[in-house]
């Protein structure tokens, strides 16, 4: 694949959220509207205790990504109440239009005490156009089951022959890498169908996508589109341990394709998006969302920092 690299479309330094601590444009995800594309992402705030919670945010565009017409003013939803899935924030939040609403696939996640976080699906829908969001329920659609203990989120959503399918990451370990070390997880891609998005049958423990790494590689965020009559799945891997302070163990992006959406073929070399030494995804790409607009595909992405100053797009080319 050739593509148009666009740039850092996002940058918050030029285009701040009013609310927040004004860093962090994580897991962009488009939302294709009649004169604009809304892309929504996790931004954080701070507890009085200085912990971190996810807030959603969106920006809009023209539909070409050439310019940032505005930004939300507010959350387009709330971190769920005590003792929720959702209660410390929701990071991503992927789209889906749907019988003239908007379906708002949630990863909520919630802090825990051996290890530092648990994770869900949730669904929100908006009424609005995607200016605000309501919970169907204050639980999950799609959480831990017998083979996918924990840390299941990440959920893709497209309509395909009549049929819900969603490719979402589920945990299979946590370990620590030292004694008394932070524990460390490891996730992988995953499917699950559905007849009206909402109840849904996982494969469930099925790995979608082959490992790169060996078994610790951690898989994030499939996207998927179509070219040529053929499934296209991009999403972020990286090493399980010393991703925050190596690049060569970050994130970057990986490939798979399908005929069949049963049975995936790796090859990250066929995605041909290498990062630029130097640029805003030099040392880091991640967090990938495909959409198509007026024809064209684009790929929407973080770069180094897991997105601290917002994130960027290329554009696919023949």
């Amino acid at each position: 694949m050739r593509w148009d690299r666009l740039g850092l479309v996002f940058d918050l330094r030029a285009h701040p959220l009013p609310f927040g601590i004004g860093a962090f444009a994580q897991g962009p995800q488009a939302l294709v509207l009649d004169d604009r594309v809304r892309v929504y992402v996790s931004t954080r705030s701070r507890d009085p205790d200085g912990k971190y919670r996810s807030l959603v945010a969106f920006a809009d565009f023209t539909r070409d990504l050439s310019a940032v017409l505005g930004v939300s003013r507010s959350p387009v939803i709330e971190p769920g109440g005590l003792g929720t899935f959702d209660e410390h924030g929701i990071f991503p939040m992927t789209v889906l239009a749907h019988d003239g609403t908007v379906y708002g696939y949630t990863t909520g996640w919630s802090r825990r005490v051996s290890v530092s976080v648990e994770t869900g699906i949730g669904l929100a829908i908006s009424r609005d156009g995607g200016l605000t969001f309501t919970r169907h329920g204050a639980g999950p659609v799609l959480s831990a089951t017998l083979n996918e203990p924990f840390l299941v989120g990440d959920g893709i959503v497209r309509v395909i022959g009549g049929r819900f399918h969603m490719w979402y990451i589920f945990g299979t370990q946590w370990t620590r890498p030292a004694p008394g070390a932070e524990a460390e997880r490891v996730y992988k891609i995953g499917h699950a169908t559905s007849a009206d998005g909402i109840a849904w049958v996982k494969e469930d423990g099925r790995r979608i996508v082959p490992d790169r790494l060996g078994p610790t590689e951690c898989q994030a965020l499939p996207t998927v589109f179509d070219r040529d009559g053929r499934h296209h799945m991009v999403f972020c891997y990286r090493e399980q341990v010393g991703f925050r302070t190596d690049p060569s163990r970050g994130y970057r992006l990986g490939h798979a394709w399908s005929d069949d959406l049963a049975t995936w073929t790796r090859d990250d070399a066929m995605l041909g998006l290498p990062s630029v030494p130097g640029e805003w995804d030099g040392a880091m790409q991640c967090y990938p969302n495909a959409f198509t607009c007026d024809g064209a595909t684009y790929l929407l992405y973080n770069g180094d920092a897991f997105g601290r100053f917002g994130f960027g797009a290329a554009r696919l080319l023949g």
